[in-house]
């Protein structure tokens, strides 16, 4: 179990340079009231940003920083989990990421990912959507479990029920299939290999048995054509290449001719506005009699010389942008002709690329020829062949056993991962908790007078059923229904964490939900919920103060004074 034990922050939103600190396990229910504005929600943004390095609402990081103080962002989250006390620090300007455990700092030399990946796995066991599924219910940007696409739904259940770990078996197993084939084939070309070299062996052999000379005038002239070819394909790699560095000179004006095109663009658009300013005021003079501002009839003497002159402007404007576009159209061209150069250097290098692969095994090649030269001159090839053909065919041997093994290894993981994908062992696992979160959910919902019969599969979409056995959906009820179901869920996945001691933690956070998707039964209903559920904190954001303030047993009110906000004692 998560036992959250304070929170504070500082330089943090709205926040000032001095400590604003809550204690999370002093009372079970507390009512968070203040102004709008006033910093109520910033607790939220705070846990979240600490915890997993982004807040809660819908807030940038750089956001996050205090704007009039400018630095020394920090926030601080204290929990213990097993018996051990923890600390994580996080901050901005500087940037801080700290986890001390026991008092303690955890070795930093992992990067940031990997630090906050051991934070999340290893010590909480629970993420960012987890988190705010089971311990904060909100009212702004929070995405509640019924609007949570399939996949994602399922991955919230699958770490309430602590069954994410066949997901890790299951990857682990793909990995381990994927090693397998990889080793398979990589047999596979050795196999191959082997054979063929044992064919050729054999075959050198009786060769060499039937004409040791007339296999070496062979080899001799195999090694020297394979030169002669070498030689035409570095000779075409030069011309390539010469071919290449005269083309970089063909268009070493490239960036020139981008920039002129750029900058004969942007001339273009200041053209053409141009063009359409004298256009609008042609067309004024010409269709106004009187000013339409100002009311005063217009001179036509005026009148005909502004037409004349706009008329000039327009017509030199219309002769200028016509050459310009003949200058674009120009310089297209060349830009055209720039990118088939640069196709060409391409088609050139891949060429060169191919030529210089053949090149070397064609040389690899030669090198072994000339070894098995060597050895029909020196008159020691027949012996030493037949002991590398015995090798041979126990390499044979050797890679066609561990074949078999692979395979058989193959099978079995292969049999392991089907059991372990979702329609598996976690199917199976989620089909016998299902009616206990659906009973539940029902017993929930019931507790806050709201009466259906509401179903999820094991794919976790809804079945929602009236008294009247009527069909509904979530998306069919109102606001305040919804957040009943909201409710109903965020209570159901708590009190099933609870049974697996999965994500089970003491901190729960309802923002706003009082204020206004819940009428007055709904509000009285819920808060008898919460008067039951034992050893949890329960903290409540809300502006209904005088509507709340007496049904908890603690009220911290938040208050903004000179754009600073702070915790009024």
């Amino acid at each position: 179990m998560i036992t959250f034990e304070c929170v504070r922050w500082k330089n943090f939103l709205s926040t000032g340079n001095n400590f604003t600190e809550i204690q999370l396990n002093k009372e079970s229910t507390t009512l968070i009231i203040g102004e709008n504005g006033a910093g109520k929600s910033t607790v939220l943004d705070a846990i979240c940003f600490g915890l997993f390095g982004k807040p809660f609402r819908n807030i940038k990081k750089p956001q996050l920083l205090n704007t009039i103080n400018g630095s020394g962002c920090v926030v601080e989250v204290e929990f213990k989990v097993s018996g051990k006390s923890i600390k994580v620090v996080r901050g901005i300007k500087p940037n801080v990421f700290e986890i001390y455990i026991s008092g303690k700092m955890y070795n930093q030399d992992a990067n940031a990912r990997d630090y906050q990946k051991y934070l999340e796995q290893q010590i909480l066991k629970l993420n960012y959507r987890s988190f705010t599924q089971v311990v904060i219910l909100g009212s702004s940007t929070f995405v509640p479990f019924m609007q949570l696409k399939a996949q994602h739904r399922r991955d919230v259940v699958e770490e309430i029920l602590d069954i994410q770990i066949f997901s890790l078996m299951n990857m682990i197993l793909k990995q381990k299939l994927k090693t397998i084939d990889d080793n398979i084939k990589d047999i596979d070309y050795k196999l191959d290999l082997a054979l063929e070299k044992v064919s050729l062996k054999e075959k050198y052999i009786k060769d060499l048995q039937d004409n040791k000379r007339k296999l070496l005038v062979e080899k001799t002239n195999l090694i020297s054509g394979n030169e002669e070819e070498i030689f035409k394909k570095k000779r075409k790699i030069a011309d390539l290449q010469d071919d290449i560095e005269g083309m970089h000179e063909k268009i070493s004006n490239a960036t020139k001719v981008v920039e002129q095109f750029d900058k004969l663009n942007d001339l273009n658009s200041q053209l053409k506005t141009k063009h359409r300013s004298h256009k609008r005021l042609i067309k004024f003079f010409e269709e106004n009699e009187d000013c339409p501002t100002c009311q005063q009839h217009i001179d036509e003497v005026f009148k005909d010389t502004m037409i004349s002159k706009e008329n000039n402007k327009y017509d030199k404007l219309t002769v200028g942008i016509k050459e310009l576009a003949d200058k674009l159209e120009a310089t297209k061209v060349k830009i055209n002709i720039i990118n088939e150069v640069n196709q060409n250097i391409q088609s050139n290098n891949v060429e060169i690329a191919k030529e210089n692969s053949s090149i070397c095994q064609l040389e690899k090649f030669n090198a072994s020829l000339q070894t098995e030269v060597d050895h029909l001159e020196n008159g020691q090839v027949e012996s030493t062949d037949h002991t590398d053909l015995k090798e041979l065919r126990e390499e044979i041997s050797t890679l066609t056993d561990l074949k078999s093994k692979l395979r058989e290894d193959k099978t079995y993981a292969e049999a392991s991962k089907n059991m372990l994908q979702d329609t598996g062992i976690k199917t199976k696992i989620i089909k016998q908790y299902l009616p206990i979160m659906n009973k539940l959910i029902n017993t929930y919902l019931s507790s806050m007078e709201f009466y259906v019969n509401f179903t999820l599969n094991e794919n976790f979409e809804e079945n929602i059923k009236s008294r009247y056995r009527d069909d509904f959906t979530y998306e069919s009820f109102s606001e305040g229904e919804k957040m009943r179901i909201d409710l109903a869920l965020l209570f159901t996945w708590r009190a099933v964490a609870k049974m697996k001691n999965s994500t089970n933690t003491n901190l729960l956070i309802l923002d706003e939900i009082f204020d206004s998707s819940l009428d007055g039964t709904g509000t009285d209903e819920f808060l008898k919920i919460l008067n039951t559920l034992g050893d949890e904190n329960v903290f409540v954001i809300s502006h209904k103060q005088d509507a709340l303030a007496d049904k908890f047993r603690d009220t911290i009110r938040f208050e903004k004074v000179k754009n600073f906000s702070h915790i009024v004692e």
